[in-house]
């Protein structure tokens, strides 16, 4: 069996909240809610993708891919695979 490296890539992402003490949201994300591909009901967010709609649990990391794909990831998978890049 051969063995492969994940490619370094950039993504956009900021950690969901789920609260009033989330002050400021991406476009891109306000843009998925206005087209109906992001909802919200009973404190959980949901995102309609191409696998499916996939639950987002406040605290839970927003990502959009490199094809602008967006998906949650759980908080320990996220800071074990991505790191911050400076700007």
């Amino acid at each position: 069996m051969t063995k492969y490296r994940k490619k370094p890539v950039v993504i956009d992402a900021f950690k969901w909240t789920g609260g009033p003490d989330q002050t400021e949201d991406p476009q891109w994300i306000i843009e998925r809610i206005k087209m109906g591909q992001v909802s919200f009901a009973n404190g959980l967010m949901y995102i309609k993708t191409l696998e499916g709609i996939m639950e987002a649990k406040p605290g839970d990391y927003i990502i959009r891919g490199v094809k602008g794909e967006i998906y949650p990831c759980k908080p320990d998978i996220f800071e074990a695979t991505y790191e911050s890049v400076a700007k």
